[in-house]
């Protein structure tokens, strides 16, 4: 099968840290169709051989086991040329147009790489020039909007000029491996299913945590905050895949119907829920690993005074028949004590207690994502040493640690989303109801935050954010995984 991939932002950061290093595993691996074309797009003044140059560059880089020799990158190289545009140009449409219709590639992907300003242009622009065929394939990367309003008035436009199938809206922690074995882990074992429920289920505890602070995105994340940069997308999609119901087959549209009925069924807000059940933090000066770090003030790009949240902390239910009652937490930030993703799944204690049991221990299950990737299944055991008339229990831990299982030169998250957009499968990205779905639920915590005047709380960096989160979760007498 040909393809030809247009990558739009094609000297951009994301470019270069995340979709170049994937597109050429992709090829080492032998998995990227033959016959195919990688052609950037930027204003940069450059041509095929100078962007080659560029990109060998760039790769230098990259940590050694996924460094190209000078072979495999002539051969990957020779896949690559380069296509000056400025976007806001009608005739460079046309140009473009031209190029990839002299080829004729059965498959033609175009990668908007760029700010979300310019979503809806280039769209309409290729459009214009008829590169909306059946053929095209149009990436969008994430912040797709800033609010419901924003969001609705860009699909509303890609559904004027693009079929929903042709729109694949990237996440790139639905292609996590450990993210995928999430959906394995509840539908393709019987183990888990029938504990799935309010009825063996406490709460559940999902974290997103990173010990890096803004680095150089400090104007582009001020304008953004955890809420919208994390929760709106990568922490309700992960809520979903814990919370849907069984799908009736493994399609894309089989699967986002469950996870859209998720988000519907989220318990709306309330004024005082608001108040209550959502914590926003700013991280101040502290010490990550041992060394000094700034505060969030001190980041360059970042305007004097802001309020925006570099870490959110929430409550929420799925009020539905499974679900009903059990809360589900969030919490997500930068600058905290490690870097760390996981979701906590802890079981109700046995209705009846018959042995001796330390307090507060409970049956566990950790899914990990980051940096880690597999399961922990906390069980209670009786020593083989002990001899007491009464048997006294002690926690065991069972651990399947997948890169350990399978290695650790796994497919990488954006290798696997590109290869699924040239095959066509949606199944790993998000479908316009589910974003706006997302929006509408947040919405409100965005209008509660505008007409807050405390602002964020202040936490150090190096901590796991203000003590107000602490106090979010142990209103239900509960506590965050690493405070038991």
């Amino acid at each position: 099968m040909s393809f030809d991939l247009v990558l739009f932002g094609g000297t951009g950061d994301l470019a270069w840290r995340k979709l170049m290093p994937a597109l050429f595993q992709a090829f080492r691996h032998g998995t990227l169709p033959e016959g195919g074309r990688i052609i950037g797009v930027a204003r940069d003044d450059l041509n095929n051989e100078s962007y080659r140059a560029l990109i060998e560059d760039r790769f230098n880089g990259v940590e050694l086991a996924k460094r190209p020799n000078a072979d495999e990158f002539a051969r990957f190289a020779a896949m690559v040329c380069y296509l000056r545009m400025d976007l806001s140009r009608n005739q460079d449409y046309e140009y473009l147009a031209k190029c990839l219709g002299e080829r004729k590639a059965d498959t033609v992907v175009m990668y908007v790489a760029t700010a979300p300003s310019l979503f809806t242009n280039v769209c309409e622009q290729i459009a214009a020039v008829g590169l909306n065929g059946p053929a095209t394939r149009v990436v969008l990367e994430k912040p797709l909007g800033h609010d419901l309003a924003s969001n609705q008035a860009i699909n509303d436009t890609l559904r004027r000029v693009l079929r929903e199938d042709q729109v694949f809206r990237i996440d790139h922690y639905l292609g996590k491996p450990a993210v995928q074995n999430l959906f394995v882990l509840r539908f393709g074992n019987a183990l888990f299913e029938p504990l799935w429920r309010r009825e063996t289920i406490a709460n559940i505890q999902i974290t997103i945590a990173e010990e890096l602070g803004v680095e150089m995105r400090g104007a582009f994340y001020d304008q953004t905050g955890a809420l919208r940069d994390m929760v709106q997308n990568h922490a309700l999609q992960l809520l979903c895949a814990i919370g849907m119901e069984p799908p009736i087959n493994a399609s894309a549209d089989a699967i986002r119907d469950e996870k859209l009925k998720v988000l519907q069924s989220l318990r709306p807000w309330t004024t005082e829920t608001l108040g209550q059940h959502v914590v926003r933090g700013q991280y101040a000066a502290g010490a990550v690993q041992g060394q000094p770090v700034g505060g969030y003030l001190d980041e360059k790009g970042v305007q004097c005074g802001s309020t925006t949240e570099t870490f959110v902390a929430l409550r929420t239910e799925i009020a539905n028949w499974r679900w009903a009652g059990v809360p589900f937490y969030i919490r997500t930030g930068k600058r905290l004590a490690g870097r760390d993703a996981r979701i906590v799944v802890n079981f109700r204690p046995v209705p009846h207690p018959i042995f001796k049991a330390p307090t507060g221990l409970v049956n566990q299950l950790i899914i990990n994502l980051q940096p880690k990737d597999g399961l922990e299944l906390h069980l209670l055991a009786q020593g083989a040493a002990q001899r007491q008339s009464e048997p006294a229990l002690s926690p065991v831990q069972l651990n399947l640690d997948f890169d350990q299982r399978f290695g650790t030169e796994r497919v990488g998250a954006y290798e696997r989303l590109l290869l699924d957009v040239i095959a066509g499968r949606l199944n790993l990205f998000v479908r316009s109801d589910e974003q706006e779905a997302a929006w509408r639920w947040v919405e409100p915590i965005l209008q509660h935050w505008r007409n807050d005047p405390v602002g964020p709380r202040p936490y150090a960096a190096g901590t796991w954010g203000p003590s107000a989160a602490s106090a979010l979760i142990a209103r239900d007498a509960f506590c965050w995984n690493e405070e038991a």
